[in-house]
């Protein structure tokens, strides 16, 4: 079973989907009912939509811009996230909840086989807040390099993204460096794209010139 952070998430979810049966609910109206919202807590609710392979163009800018200044408020020491307007107006209706629960639940189950509390220092503390908040940032940004129909590109920095949340609500330093993991896998990916657009430029330029 997903531990304490988790379950406190998929409660959440199931109410939303419950809220939204009434109309559509935004984001924001949800962030505002949650208590003792945490960085992490909020992350794995946005994240959901980019774990998947294809490209969601624009949106994975803004996304990508979002968990940036995020992970940023995190760095410093702001108690209280504060999500960008334009994102806290996005409305969902309750079919969206619904499916945003059902791959919640499957990601968290999951999770669960291989978490547990270890490594506290590095979710913990000040240490601990500044890892989080810099991988936020580094995924966030990562996120947002406009590579529009590339496959993988809001997947991947999204791996580091939820990994990183995971490590703090399951209290799982271990999950931190899962989540440096993927940063390395997407900054390796990124440049391998690249090197074949600049490779392809220059055999484009040699034929035609």
């Amino acid at each position: 079973m997903p531990g304490n952070g988790s379950a406190r998430l998929v409660a959440t979810l199931r109410e939303c989907e419950s809220r939204a049966a009434g109309g559509a609910l935004t984001i924001g109206e949800v962030l505002d009912s949650v208590q003792e919202a945490g960085y992490a807590f909020i992350c794995v609710f946005l994240v959901l939509p980019f774990l998947q392979p294809f490209s969601l163009g624009p949106l994975a800018t803004v996304g990508g811009l979002t968990f940036a200044v995020l992970g940023w408020q995190c760095f410093r020491g702001h108690h209280v996230p504060v999500l960008p307007e334009r994102v806290r107006r996005t409305a969902m209706g309750q079919v969206a909840w619904r499916r945003l629960l059902e791959v919640c639940v499957k990601l968290l189950q999951w999770c669960a086989r291989f978490t547990r509390a270890r490594r506290g220092e590095w979710v913990n503390g000040e240490r601990g807040r500044r890892t989080i908040g810099l991988t936020l940032v580094a995924g966030g940004l990562l996120m947002a390099v406009p590579f529009f129909g590339i496959p993988f590109n809001n997947f991947l920095p999204a791996l580091a993204i939820f990994f990183v949340c995971i490590a703090e609500l399951e209290q799982d330093g271990t999950m931190v460096f899962v989540a440096f993991g993927w940063l390395l896998v997407t900054v390796l990916y990124f440049a391998a794209i690249l090197l074949v657009l600049w490779l392809a430029g220059e055999q484009a330029v040699n034929f035609f010139g």
